[in-house]
């Protein structure tokens, strides 16, 4: 089972988006083009494949389970695209904290 909210990983970019429910996840992802690498990863850390199945989109879990310190480098990443916040600073106990970062 899912646990949101979770973020969208978009192979080849370091922007993340944050879904705050399958509903966001369905509306934000709606008109996107997906590859076969990108992901969503969820609160626990689990992550999913995108598929397309009879026009509607689905997660299906993959074996991947990420930490929180490789959730924490993404977010790295994503923040230092925008140039915004000072890295060294970004560090998250949980997943799940992690993810809700992102909301702001």
């Amino acid at each position: 089972m899912i646990s949101w909210p979770c973020m969208l990983k978009l192979e080849g970019d370091n922007e993340l988006i944050y879904l705050d429910s399958e509903q966001d996840f369905i509306s934000q992802c709606q008109e996107l083009l997906f590859s076969d690498d990108d992901y969503v990863i969820d609160s626990a850390g689990h992550s999913y494949f995108i598929t397309l199945i009879s026009g509607k989109l689905a997660l299906n879990a993959n074996k991947r389970i990420l930490l929180a310190d490789q959730v924490s480098n993404l977010i790295r990443a994503h923040e230092f695209q925008k140039a915004s916040l000072c890295l060294t600073k970004i560090y998250f106990l949980t997943v799940s904290d992690a993810i809700k970062s992102l909301s702001y």
